[in-house]
């Protein structure tokens, strides 16, 4: 079961998609992720990219996010970010890109993004990371596997933290203090 941990949806179900078209963070994971986040996502703009079911925008949202752009290029799953927000009544807070993170980026800004795409595209980690890099947000979230080491640093962005949960990770990034 798919659910929002903590906010203004806290406990509210989300819909998934069937199969492995998607996958879901872990509550766990995500709880953990949100809690290092603290306030740093209130009244921010979220960019979820490889957004899935849009669980992670969501919850950004509901601990007090101003906005939040989800960008998925799979119709079904597209339809099932729509879906999960419209049963929330957060429609108004937020835009939906149905397209490729590549395509998608030059036309969006935010202020933390998270990425997650399919452990297995270790160029897609690469390729977002180093277009992240050249305008740097505040804050870049990625979701990886623990095997897949990450670079320190992205064009502007420097990795700030891991955290290791079972074989997943998430690699914390913020503007580098380095020039």
């Amino acid at each position: 079961m798919l659910r929002v941990i903590a906010g203004k949806y806290r406990r509210r179900r989300l819909e998934s998609l069937e199969g492995q078209d998607t996958r879901p963070m872990l509550d766990r994971l995500k709880e953990t992720s949100f809690n290092v986040l603290a306030g740093r996502v209130v009244g921010k703009t979220f960019v979820d990219l490889y957004a899935g079911t849009g669980a992670v925008g969501i919850e950004a949202l509901s601990r007090g996010a101003s906005s939040a752009t989800f960008v998925e290029q799979n119709p079904r799953a597209a339809g099932v970010i729509e879906r999960n927000l419209a049963l929330l009544g957060a429609v108004s807070d937020t835009h939906i890109v149905r397209s490729a993170v590549g395509d998608a980026l030059p036309q969006i800004q935010g202020d933390v993004y998270f990425l997650g795409p399919p452990y297995a595209l270790h160029e897609e980690y690469e390729t977002t990371l180093k277009t992240l890099g050249v305008a740097p947000p505040e804050l870049v979230i990625a979701q990886h596997s623990r095997s897949h080491e990450l670079a320190a640093h992205y064009g502007g962005l420097e990795r700030v933290r891991v955290i290791h949960q079972g074989r997943n990770a998430l690699s914390f990034f913020e503007l580098s203090t380095k020039p």
